[in-house]
């Protein structure tokens, strides 16, 4: 807690992160703010037993989920921005009987486990997802990081749950294709 640089890159990667879920930059910052007071009143409970920016992390998530549960959400011309993209289908990727096109069709790949533990990874990963449709990447970080349940995704993002599904849907499609074009069939060495 006494590095400021790694303070300020933490804090960086967190603003950016609660803005992605949160849609505004006002709440964003009150979320990281408040995590950030958090870890440092309660830095005597942390044990230790994952790495500190996952703890603070952590907190932060509850933070996000507690924001997206506390708010009714009104639509905002931001949430309306890549509305093509959501819209976009994958016919490209399929032929007329609904099989995947041989040159669209998904690489297997080399070592995922590895993968995971590299840091290089995560930052193309991470390139991966600021790419998706705001609202796809919202909806996907909620399921899978701050782990809401499908009524909870939504209620806030005004979806019903057959949405939902493709939305996630799409966004795993996406995430993985880009996966597949940056890291995996590069040589995992981008």
């Amino acid at each position: 807690m006494n590095d400021a640089v790694f303070l300020e890159d933490l804090r960086r990667q967190m603003v950016k992160f609660a803005s992605q879920q949160l849609s505004d930059a006002h709440l964003a910052e009150d979320a990281v703010q408040e995590a950030l007071i958090g870890a440092m009143k309660n830095s005597q409970k942390f044990a230790g037993r994952s790495a500190f920016k996952t703890w603070v992390f952590a907190i932060l998530k509850n933070k996000i989920a507690d924001t997206l549960r506390q708010r009714h959400r009104l639509v905002e011309v931001s949430q309306l921005l890549h509305t093509d993209e959501e819209d976009e289908d994958f016919q490209e990727l399929f032929d007329r009987k609904g099989f995947w096109q041989m040159d669209e069709r998904p690489q297997e790949w080399a070592n995922p486990e590895i993968a995971i533990k590299n840091s290089e990874f995560w930052r193309i990963f991470e390139t991966c997802l600021d790419h998706l449709p705001g609202q796809q990447g919202r909806a996907f970080m909620m399921r899978e990081f701050i782990e809401l349940d499908s009524d909870e995704i939504c209620t806030a993002l005004n979806l019903s749950v057959s949405n939902l599904n493709v939305m996630l849907h799409r966004a795993r499609l996406r995430l993985r294709e880009c996966l597949e074009n940056r890291w995996f069939l590069e040589g995992e060495s981008c």
